[in-house]
């Protein structure tokens, strides 16, 4: 039936690992890997890894015909812990819910979400679709406050002495001098918290001794509950709250309003999942943490540890600006603005899981793009490393087939330049496109898309102004009037070269060629050192008659883009 992989790359190795020990563990069932994810505000690039990597890896399993359940647990039963920093239609009021779960918490105003959880999901859960991300969501707050995890409360409670001794293991010791891996860059600060569950209160607080549940009060919704007393044998639980003094006795056996502390809810979920593979951020891995207490903890549910990595940091570049501004690091959804799925999906897939990486915002998406392109090219060719050709698979499509992708996907370095000009131009837009390649004509703005329209955004969203380009409206007289002789002849050697150059390729041969003819070499004569400053010089030369500085988008695209008879009037032709 299934088949094992001879690919060398991270993934395969996983999926090896994960089928021997799911076919060890529970043989004949669903291979089970999980995700967790907390809508306590944006859902970063950083948490994004959480959930590519157990993808990536059951995607794998799948490809090699077993049946596969990949869980996402959206941890919206945990409490309200802070108000994020620069989220529209939310302000100081919001300090008030604090220790609500995040369900209970209003959504920000204007949101059409009925809560905080469902707000910040529902971005999430688009990209999720739009990458190809299949999956089983399971929400916490519904499995809370439905009673299905009741067993496996009553049985923390009833073991809550051997909890303690594991926890009391760690909380006697010094801290570990922290391994902390440095964040890539400052915006990932806030990405390296993670959700701040792992720092949360391990149950030592109640005023019964140790005790692994919270409740959440019956009048404020708060968490910020004393369990005062509980009886083993009729599981009647009291509890004060500290907030606004509400108290009550319950049944725990018929409540449904709290829930287990993070150390001891993780570990109960994997036992009652049968989760053979999870990973874990940098915030729940270190020494005492909740990764590795949870491993303790687990046997107390008859459960085992799922294998999988510690992973790293996920930094981004170019997007200082928009985090401080919005106080928060970029979201998927604002990656998959500006990159199709197929690129975001290879950015995670190539680089093993506790491989740090940043996801470029700034000029870095051109250089991203045009690597990606080459590594299509050597695919289609069979130039490919076998590494590189199971990256490229696993971005390009899933299990369940190939992602949509543009038809025709020019570079998008082109693609940027064009609408940076063009300033979203239909009509010019295509004009230029259809003169790339003359012989084979772009004919529908649609055979570009959707890469065109991510390039456009890239452009109008993360290019600053005052980089922007703006071709001259009127020829520089004065720049005209003081060249010298070589100068004059450089630009009549190229307005008589242009009809017959039109194209990409033609105006690439056309630009580089006039300094060589210029210095009495062949069109095709290899670059020197004092050639490549003549081209420099020339390509200036270009730059400031045409958009009045010294650099500018590519310059046989900046001038299909200008059209030819603009280009001779403001080269003074």
């Amino acid at each position: 039936m299934a088949q094992s992989s001879t690919e060398t790359d991270w993934v395969s190795r996983f999926a090896d690992e994960v089928i021997a020990e799911s076919e060890r563990r529970a043989p004949g069932k669903p291979v089970v890997v999980a995700s967790g994810l907390s809508p306590s505000g944006p859902i970063h690039l950083g948490n994004l890894r959480e959930v590519m990597t157990p993808h990536l890896v059951a995607d794998e399993v799948r490809r090699r015909g077993y049946e596969v359940r990949h869980l996402i647990s959206w941890d919206d039963y945990d409490r309200y812990r802070k108000v994020p920093n620069g989220v529209e239609g939310v302000d100081e009021s919001w300090a008030e819910h604090i220790g609500k779960p995040l369900t209970s918490v209003p959504a920000p105003a204007g949101s059409p979400h009925p809560n905080w959880a469902a707000h910040f999901k529902a971005a999430m859960v688009e990209s999720l679709a739009e990458l190809g991300v299949e999956y089983d969501p399971i929400s916490q707050t519904e499995q809370y406050t439905s009673g299905v995890y009741r067993e496996q409360i009553l049985h923390a409670v009833r073991h809550r002495g051997d909890i303690d001794a594991i926890l009391d293991q760690y909380r006697t010791k010094k801290a570990p001098k922290k391994q902390s891996q440095k964040p890539v860059d400052e915006a990932e600060l806030e990405a390296a918290e993670g959700s701040g569950a792992a720092g949360e209160d391990d149950g030592s607080g109640s005023g019964v001794g140790y005790f692994p549940y919270k409740p959440y009060c019956g009048q404020c919704e708060k968490d910020l509950t004393t369990v005062t007393s509980y009886d083993d044998e009729t599981t009647a639980l009291s509890y004060t709250c500290t907030s606004c003094g509400f108290g009550e006795s319950v049944k725990l056996t018929e409540f449904n309003r709290g829930k287990l502390v993070w150390k001891v809810d993780w570990p109960m979920r994997w036992a009652y999942e049968g989760v053979i593979f999870e990973p874990s951020g940098v915030d729940h891995s270190s020494p005492g943490s909740s990764f590795q207490v949870g491993g303790q903890i687990v046997g107390i549910f008859d459960g085992v540890q799922p294998i999988g990595p510690m992973y790293a940091f996920v930094g981004i570049s170019g997007m200082a600006k928009m985090s401080s501004s919005r106080g928060g690091v970029p979201t998927p959804a604002d990656a998959l603005k500006i990159m199709e799925p197929q690129l975001l999906r290879w950015l995670y897939a190539r680089r093993r899981p506790n491989q740090s990486f940043k996801i470029a915002f700034d000029q870095e998406i051109q250089r991203l793009y045009d690597e990606w392109d080459k590594l299509e090219a050597k695919v289609a060719d069979g130039s490919v490393l076998p590494a590189d050709a199971a990256a490229y698979t696993r971005a390009a499509r899933t299990a369940a087939g190939e992602l949509p992708r543009t038809p025709r996907p020019l570079p998008y370095r082109t693609l940027a330049s064009v609408m940076d000009i063009t300033a979203g131009h239909d009509e010019q837009t295509l004009r230029i496109l259809g003169e790339l390649d003359p012989e084979n004509p772009v004919t529908s703005l649609d055979e570009a898309r959707p890469r065109l329209d991510r390039a456009e955004n890239w452009i109008t969203t993360q290019v600053p102004a005052d980089q922007r380009t703006i071709v001259r409206a009127e020829p520089d007289a004065e720049l005209l009037g003081s060249l010298d002789d070589e100068g004059r002849e450089s630009l009549r050697l190229l307005l008589e070269g242009l009809d017959t150059h039109w194209s990409l390729d033609g105006l690439t041969t056309l630009v580089y060629g006039v300094p060589k003819v210029m210095a009495g070499l062949d069109p095709e004569a290899k670059p020197t050192p004092e050639l490549k400053l003549a081209q420099r010089a020339f390509f200036a030369l270009l730059y400031k008659l045409l958009v009045s500085r010294e650099t500018g988008p590519r310059l046989p695209t900046l001038l299909l883009a200008v059209g030819a008879d603009r280009v001779r009037k403001l080269l003074g032709a």
